[in-house]
């Protein structure tokens, strides 16, 4: 099957997932946040603020993202050790029920850096997020929407990392979105993309009109 052919059946397949009323919402509720609070909270943190630089935070995102990345992870077109084994035991009903936990988790605010700011390099940042329609799907404060990611006060050293991954092919996304987007940025401007994303002003406001760009 061809890269656009596969691409087509993971985004029907996480959207067949994302558009199926989850089982017994109360009670599903209860169950998911117990189990979540044991087999996610010690990479992810018991409110989704993730104090591993490698783990993403999940505060603050959105169930239709959610539900795509655990079914890329269970489908195999995912490479993370941990990710894959706990994503490989799960059922369909459980894709729905970690993400839907996950939505309810508000979103909080960055950490605060470490050092001072560079505001040279946050303008530099905010030209480029400007020029190549970053604020276009994830929204112009960055808090996406649907299947399009969360991502301001993210982690810098997991933006690099992800950034860098769609541009080497290595990480597949819900579309070719992201790929053809990164295709165009130099590694050293999404290392500054990363920079101005993760010290984001405003990060942990509610909301957001995320396009529907898939990522």
């Amino acid at each position: 099957m061809r890269v656009g052919a596969r691409i087509i059946a993971i985004a029907a397949a996480a959207a067949a997932l994302a558009g199926t009323a989850a089982p017994a919402a109360a009670q599903a509720a209860g169950n998911y946040a117990q189990r979540y609070a044991s087999l996610c909270a010690a990479c992810h943190g018991a409110n989704g603020a993730s104090t591993l630089p490698g783990a993403p935070n999940l505060a603050g995102q959105h169930s239709f993202y959610v539900v795509t990345q655990l079914f890329l992870y269970r489908a195999g077109r995912r490479s993370n050790e941990a990710m894959s084994a706990v994503a490989k035991t799960l059922t369909d009903d459980d894709l729905r029920g970690f993400s839907d936990f996950i939505a309810t988790l508000p979103a909080l605010p960055a950490t605060p850096p470490a050092g001072p700011v560079d505001a040279a390099r946050m303008a530099s940042a905010k030209a480029l997020a400007t020029e190549h329609k970053c604020v276009f799907c994830h929204g112009a404060d960055f808090s996406g929407g649907q299947q399009v990611p969360r991502i301001a006060g993210q982690h810098e050293d997991y933006l690099k990392d992800v950034l860098r991954g769609y541009k080497s092919g290595k990480r597949t996304g819900y579309t070719m979105a992201m790929s053809e987007a990164v295709s165009r940025i130099s590694p050293e401007e999404l290392d500054t993309l990363a920079y101005y994303v993760a010290r984001f002003p405003g990060a942990a406001a509610p909301g957001g009109a995320g396009a529907t760009t898939g990522k």
